[in-house]
């Protein structure tokens, strides 16, 4: 592997990071309620982010391994991904991001980054696209960045602290 390729798959790896502990920071030291309320005029919480990001990265993930989507074929228009269980404290969502995360830095260290697939149906898709393995970790990226604005916006609700500044 040239140093430019590596080059790249580090850059990846560490972006990535670091905006998932954006995202973490606004959820460390909350408890299960806390990370469970809704504070601002929007649904979401904490942890139903954190769920969300988890879900959705490991969908992509597997999507860049294996070409398939679980759910895509089936598609309700409801995302239940932000749905929470009893099950979903805020310690098992923190470990569920890090095996996501973990998964997703090994397939950057072994994918290649030029394979592409075809995307699922879905009305948000063109149809007929594809997206390499490089596309889907952008959109990755991308995702997580968002939401980490987000859960920021959400923390500062809750008790005025803030991931930056």
């Amino acid at each position: 592997m040239s140093d430019d390729h590596q080059r790249e798959r580090d850059d990846l790896i560490a972006t990535l990071a670091q905006h998932r502990g954006f995202l973490k920071q606004t959820i460390t030291g909350l408890d299960d309620a806390a990370a469970r309320s809704t504070p601002t005029v929007s649904a979401l919480s904490l942890a139903s982010i954190l769920k969300h990001v988890a879900d959705t990265e490991a969908g992509w993930i597997t999507f860049a391994r294996d070409g398939a989507m679980a759910g895509a074929d089936d598609w309700s228009g409801e995302d239940t991904r932000f749905l929470l269980t009893d099950d979903d404290t805020v310690e098992a969502l923190l470990a569920r991001y890090d095996a996501v995360a973990d998964d997703t830095a090994a397939l950057i260290a072994e994918a290649d980054l030029d394979a592409a697939h075809p995307l699922p149906a879905a009305p948000w898709f063109p149809p007929g696209a594809t997206w390499t393995v490089r596309r889907v970790l952008w959109h990755v990226l991308a995702e997580s960045a968002q939401h980490a604005g987000h859960a920021d916006i959400i923390r500062e609700s809750i008790d005025g602290a803030r991931t930056m500044g």
